[in-house]
């Protein structure tokens, strides 16, 4: 077994002023944000708020937040994960998890009318939380309230920390006060980095596997393509720095490494908590990330100064990668006009690369909020001629699209689908552009060849739309005897039994 381990922490007081600790409340104007605010709720929702402020609207289109906490809980190694909601935000939540590959099981405590409005639930987890703290197979269990039991109040909090040596993080994540599940993903960080933060205050702690000891490490903040921090650990070597654990983590004690640090790169900037934790830590926070070259060149820079790196060390850094880097762009130029907008927090950073490998890009919509942590990465791209939108909307995307009439587009779902029914040649963000590097000379080669891959198919989108534009659309769409005839009347008949019938419900709910 490794010997436990003291981490240097110097405690610092958040700066009230600072973006991750500024303070502030936004309405939430939901029937089930006022109830959970009665249930006690309020001092979580005025975090929230603060953390992942919404507007201009009121929240993205984006998946259930709750499935960003969920997603890492399920990939952390030793780690169960209980949720308590209705029913059928558990069977969507965990239809999503197996689908983007979760292998294990998700715990559910089940609850009625009686139960929730007597405290029978809370009962009911704690219950299901003792049952499953088992140290032989677990280092933490995390519960998660989704919006139902959030506005009733149940008390997460009041949960033990720990059961037979067990953590046990408790978490609200309502729809209603976490916008994105981008976000949701640094609730749950978060939570945990603070419980490793105290555990280390208190004494010694289990070393870490894989800790590198005689090298300073650099934390790397929001999720990536795994190859990445791979090449970011090979920029920083010259430098006489290794690469830090990848928060969020796999395993509970990679969160002691990644608080042991000499600096914390924001790669993701939007994970507030996550940053709160680190600085209260005394660990400095570095925004942007190695991605083209003049980002790299900006991003080794600011690394190595705030790490107390000799120049010539961080020069050493460049001229090993930089030169690769510009080979790299210079080999698989990108031609085109593009569009890019997505939830995953990295748009920017896709953004900048796409510029820097020739793109003519016009805009980039990301659901996720503006920190400050991605002020570098904005500025950049604005003054190269980019819109940039924060919190974009699905209207924002698609004015965008209508607007500039790209060559290609990078979107959501419903963005894609717009652009391919416009006969314009369009990439899934998730699955074809964020599921691949983007750092180093790896990532420029890979992100252009797909880019253009795409590109050159606008051909074969105007055969398919020439071969089937007399096919129609929406519901006349298909190939008729007769041409179909609308009942603009029965419409109209079913409208107003809807209104009806939801006027009905919410008399039965004010009772």
């Amino acid at each position: 077994m490794n010997k436990p381990i003291d981490i240097p922490i110097k405690v610092i007081a958040a700066d009230p002023a600072s973006p991750a600790a500024a303070a502030g409340t936004c309405g939430a104007p939901t029937e089930m944000a006022s109830a959970a605010r009665q249930a006690g709720k309020s001092e979580t929702l005025d975090r929230y708020a603060a953390d992942y402020p919404k507007g201009p609207h009121d929240q993205p289109q984006s998946m259930c937040p709750a499935f960003g906490s969920l997603r890492v809980g399920l990939r952390m190694r030793r780690t169960a994960t209980i949720l308590s909601g209705s029913a059928c935000c558990v069977y969507g939540l965990t239809f999503t998890s197996h689908f983007y590959g979760a292998r294990r099981s998700v715990g559910y405590v089940p609850f009625n009318s009686e139960t929730l409005v007597t405290g029978k639930l809370f009962e009911d987890i704690r219950d299901a939380v003792h049952a499953q703290a088992d140290p032989q197979r677990l280092d933490a269990i995390v519960v998660i309230n989704l919006c139902v039991p959030t506005a009733s109040g149940v008390p997460l909090q009041l949960l033990p920390k720990e059961i037979n040596g067990v953590r046990v993080i408790g978490i609200d994540v309502p729809g209603f006060g976490v916008p994105t599940h981008a976000e949701a993903k640094d609730v749950l960080s978060g939570a945990m980095l603070r419980y490793a933060r105290e555990e280390i205050m208190a004494g010694p702690v289990p070393a870490p596997k894989n800790r590198v000891a005689d090298r300073p490490t650099i934390t790397l903040l929001g999720e990536m393509f795994p190859a990445d921090p791979v090449g970011i650990g090979m920029m920083l070597a010259p430098m006489g720095l290794a690469v830090g654990p990848v928060v969020p983590v796999r395993e509970w004690r990679e969160l002691y490494t990644a608080l042991d640090c000499a600096a914390v790169s924001a790669i993701h900037p939007f994970y507030t908590a996550s940053i709160r934790e680190f600085e209260a830590a005394g660990r400095p926070i570095v925004g942007s990330a190695p991605v083209g070259f003049e980002g790299t060149e900006s991003w080794l820079q600011s690394i190595g100064r705030t790490a107390g790196i000799a120049q010539s060390s961080i020069d050493a850094a460049k001229n090993v990668i930089l030169p690769a880097i510009r080979a790299a762009i210079s080999k698989t130029p990108i031609k085109g006009r593009i569009t890019l907008s997505g939830y995953e927090g990295s748009e920017l950073l896709v953004a900048r690369l796409l510029v820097e490998s020739g793109a003519d890009l016009r805009y980039v919509g990301t659901a996720c909020p503006r920190t400050s942590w991605s002020d570098t990465d904005r500025q950049w791209l604005e003054s190269n001629g980019v819109r940039v939108q924060y919190r974009a909307s699905l209207e924002q995307d698609l004015d965008a699209l209508h607007e500039f009439a790209p060559d290609l587009a990078i979107g959501t779902t419903p963005v894609v689908q717009a652009a391919k029914q416009a006969s314009i040649p369009a990439l899934y963000f998730t699955n074809l552009i964020s599921a691949r590097p983007l750092m180093g000379p790896a990532g420029a080669g890979s992100l252009a060849q797909v880019i253009n891959a795409a590109i050159v198919n606008k051909s074969r989108f105007d055969q398919m739309h020439t071969f089937f534009e007399s096919v129609g659309d929406g519901d006349n769409a298909g190939v008729w005897e007769e041409t179909p005839k609308a009942h603009p009347e029965f419409r109209e008949h079913t409208r107003r039994q809807l209104a009806k019938l939801q006027k009905a419900r919410k008399s039965e709910e004010m009772g």
